[in-house]
């Protein structure tokens, strides 16, 4: 086989796992609008996005939205004014600080921790920080808006400063050095010329840990508290959309509106990672633009 053919061969395997995957996206999207849409002949879709009250088990039923919504957005927010300045900082100092020899273990030890389960930190969160907080604050409850933020935040730091890190490290050494040449101190270089020649992919990695927030579910169902409610503090216990399918979607019966009530709310996520989803791809493109 010659290097053309080679080239071809892989040039039609890419275009084909890509083709699966495209297909895999309309299918589950196709599939969530077929189980999601006929919840809209019991409830009005104002009353399902807007309503304060979510009792879908009682009679009549109310399925309003609202705080499940809000709570998604918290915690996703919370979390990430927590975690993103964190990740940026991890991310400078490997990349430009760091020791290679401490670089090469840190790194892998980074991208380690982005595989922790999080079963296990919603299991610390629920018998360790719930009842540290709970008496530290004088608080009612300690699973709450808080502490699923700080848990999601440690889920949000290993991908989003190693993501960080690649694209920092992808700036070009020459434009280190010119710095260097024209007098420019070690912190200025980083400032001034690095992480400005790096902020859309450090943009992205942002984005891309936000993305793995909002669709995280067993931090926030062990730890956020299981309240359906809009919290005004950070102290009030929640109930995000991920929490809420894994929570119901077992003792639901089949075709009822719950049932449908439910995939309403896993077609919500969807969307909104897809907002986030194109919001990076628009960051990408908009700096090639420039860069031209």
């Amino acid at each position: 086989m010659d290097l053309k053919q080679k080239d071809r061969l892989a040039k039609l395997t890419i275009s084909a796992v890509a083709m699966i995957g495209i297909f895999i996206l309309i299918f589950t999207l196709m599939f969530l609008m077929k189980e999601s849409f006929p919840v809209l002949k019991s409830v009005t879709l104002k009353e399902l996005l807007f309503g304060l009250y979510w009792y879908p088990t009682y009679s009549p039923p109310e399925f309003g939205m609202l705080p499940l919504i809000v709570g998604s957005l918290a915690v996703t927010l919370v979390s990430s004014l927590i975690a993103l300045p964190l990740s940026v900082m991890v991310s400078i100092f490997l990349s430009e600080v760091c020791p290679r020899a401490m670089r090469n273990f840190m790194k892998p030890m980074l991208e380690i921790l982005g595989f922790l389960p999080s079963v296990v930190l919603g299991f610390i969160g629920m018998v360790t920080l719930a009842p540290w907080l709970q008496n530290a604050f004088d608080l009612v409850t300690g699973l709450n808006l808080f502490n699923a933020s700080l848990l999601l935040g440690l889920l949000i730091i290993p991908i989003t400063g190693s993501l960080a890190d690649d694209a920092i490290s992808s700036v070009p050494s020459d434009i280190r050095d010119a710095a260097i040449a024209l007098g420019a101190t070690r912190q200025e270089t980083i400032t001034r010329v690095v992480l400005p020649a790096a902020l859309p992919g450090i943009l992205q990695a942002c984005l891309l840990g936000m993305m793995r927030g909002i669709g995280e579910t067993m931090v926030v169902l062990m730890a956020a508290g299981g309240a359906a409610i809009i919290p005004k503090s950070l102290f009030d216990p929640i109930r995000p959309l991920t929490s809420t399918i894994a929570a119901e979607m077992g003792e639901t019966p089949i075709g009822s509106p719950h049932y449908h009530a439910l995939f309403f709310a896993g077609l919500l996520l969807l969307l909104m990672t897809l907002i986030l989803n194109f919001a990076t791809i628009w960051i990408e493109r908009r700096w090639r633009w420039q860069w031209r």
